[in-house]
């Protein structure tokens, strides 16, 4: 299959921001099927900024964002509900609930938009707990567990309703070293198993290398993509001396 038809997302001349400021412009780029691609720069650059516009949480300033086809710039209300529904996302905190169990936060998406029935969705939620490895933590708030365990529920709750596409932003953000590479493993594996496409944002180099297929590496200074491709070939093979050192440092800053 030619590259262009395995597209799940295709950004065309995309500049997001808020108001008049611009935060990014002229971006080109796509995400393939099945791909984990991540999205890199330093701090400031734009890369969270980004997501919210390809999730549809804010409408680009000129050009298009592409969801397997279905032009979300262009969408209404009712269309960007069907659109939203192919696609799950983690967000930074885990975002789950405090006064319900990890069940019931899975479950809040199934109510929502299924016509399941109270058994079907415990089950549901259930089968999606067991598959990020939280089988019997269903009764827990999320008070009662860990930092990665949270993200974990997170992400059986992006998980909830079989989606295609799965955003992560900044995943591994406040995890300690060992809970990162264990969530590197999940997210790989649950790729994997369910052919989801990854959209990850993130400044982690251990989780770009060791989980990555391509990355877009966004420049505070352009407002644009600097470089693309698979992250070990750019850190051996770019010529581009900002783009080197930043994969090629333990800790980024932005510049």
């Amino acid at each position: 299959m030619a590259e262009q038809d395995n597209a799940v997302i295709k950004a065309s001349n995309l500049s997001v921001g808020y108001g008049s400021f611009i935060v990014l412009k002229n971006l080109n780029f796509q995400i393939n099927r099945k791909e984990i691609f991540f999205i890199l720069g330093g701090s400031g650059c734009g890369k969270s900024t980004l997501l919210k516009h390809m999730i549809g949480l804010y409408p680009p300033a000129t050009g298009d964002i592409l969801i397997k086809g279905q032009n979300i710039a262009a969408a209404s209300e009712e269309e960007m509900k069907k659109i939203s529904l192919q696609f799950g996302v983690l967000y930074q905190s885990g975002a789950l609930f405090s006064s319900l169990t990890l069940e019931e936060n899975i479950a809040l998406p199934l109510k929502e938009f299924t016509n399941l029935s109270a058994e079907e969705i415990s089950a549901v939620a259930r089968m999606k707990l067991s598959l990020v490895g939280l089988s019997g933590f269903e009764s827990f708030l999320p008070g009662e567990i860990s930092g990665g365990m949270k993200k974990r529920a997170g992400l059986a709750r992006a998980l909830a309703l079989d989606p295609e596409i799965v955003f992560f932003d900044e995943p591994s953000a406040g995890l300690d070293p060992i809970s990162s590479a264990e969530l590197d493993r999940l997210i790989l594996d649950l790729r994997n198993s369910l052919n989801c496409t990854m959209v990850i944002v993130s400044h982690e180099l251990d989780s770009i290398f060791s989980v990555g297929d391509r990355v877009i590496i966004l420049d505070k200074k352009s407002k644009g993509i600097v470089a693309e491709g698979d992250p070990r070939v750019l850190r051996e093979k770019t010529d581009n001396k900002w783009v080197k050192e930043l994969l090629t440092r333990s800790n980024m800053r932005g510049k």
